[in-house]
């Protein structure tokens, strides 16, 4: 049985794909560890991509045909003979490393539920930072860095991202398995499902950790180069979040109140930092957030109010 298992949900990733897959086979792991592909019901090449790649007896491949990265995810959980899962993911290299510094971290820490690292960017040939766009709002595009220390996590907002994450089979079951109401659904893109996970750890008693040395890199992709893109993005964020405060009982009039006060303070600061591109471009993302925020929460009263009791 495997020490540890790498899995990448894809879904219509073909051109990076390969190089991921690649990057996980070429592990400098010093024990035995496997690669599970789960295919989220794509329509391009993925699986001649990875048919490509099965000679390699580490290598598995798994069509999911229910949409949903949380879905996805749970699929390559059972698959995996490991009682480490670590994902990655489909648009994302790993360093030489990372399966090792990952699994030596659960080794010399049975408390640990969930551990991911360090997250570079890979800009499209061609293409530079944009000026409008902040180091915060790059967190958008999988960017994630608190530093060169490892440090134990205590506030759920700075979870890993979920294209360098791991956790640990006995936490993940404990819980239930990735929530499917949280978690990219095809072009929906919710999100929040890493978060989630990090508040039911912390509040259980268990320690999630940032390793700076579990090393990723990510590409970004040219379409999401756009302000576009960052305000469907922050609409699908404040409409994930709300989904998060609903599961966690935080349901209600006090959702109005707190996303009509950030709606506010948004808009206020995006016009206060008028001269600062980025600036004003991360607060009006964070303001349109908002929108989404308490449209969902609407959505919900309203869902709440009309069903029916027995």
């Amino acid at each position: 049985m495997a020490l540890i298992s790498a899995i990448i949900c894809t879904h219509n990733r073909d051109t990076y794909l390969g190089a991921a897959i690649d990057s996980l086979l070429a592990q400098d792991f010093p024990g035995s560890f496997e690669v599970v592909v789960i295919d989220n019901a794509s329509k391009d090449r993925t699986r001649e991509v990875v048919e490509a790649r099965l000679t390699n007896p580490k290598l598995k491949y798994v069509y999911e045909p229910v949409t949903g990265l949380s879905v996805a995810r749970n699929t390559g959980a059972k698959t995996a003979s490991a009682e480490i899962l670590a994902y990655l993911d489909d648009d994302a290299v790993a360093s030489s490393q990372w399966l090792r510094v990952l699994y030596q971290a659960y080794q010399s820490n049975d408390k640990l539920a969930i551990a991911g690292g360090k997250v570079t960017l890979i800009w499209p040939e061609g293409i530079s930072p944009p000026k409008w766009l902040s180091l915060e709002l790059s967190g958008n595009l999988g960017y994630y860095d608190l530093g060169d220390s490892v440090v134990y996590i205590d506030q759920p907002g700075l979870t890993p991202r979920g294209l360098n994450y791991s956790i640990h089979r006995t936490f993940l079951e404990k819980i239930g398995g990735f929530d499917t109401n949280l978690g990219r659904v095809g072009k929906r893109l919710l999100s929040n499902e890493e978060l989630h996970t990090t508040e039911l750890a912390i509040k259980q008693g268990w320690q999630v950790a940032y390793l700076p040395e579990a090393l990723v890199a990510h590409n970004v992709a040219p379409e999401r180069v756009k302000p576009s893109w960052f305000i469907e993005r922050g609409w699908w964020q404040g409409i994930s979040e709300c989904y998060r405060e609903q599961l966690a009982g935080k349901a209600g009039l006090g959702q109005l109140s707190r996303g009509g006060e950030r709606m506010i303070r948004g808009m206020y600061k995006s016009l206060k930092n008028i001269t600062d591109p980025a600036k004003r471009f991360d607060n009006f993302v964070y303001f349109y957030a908002q929108i989404g925020y308490l449209g969902a929460a609407i959505q919900g009263m309203i869902s709440t109010s009309i069903t029916p009791r027995n």
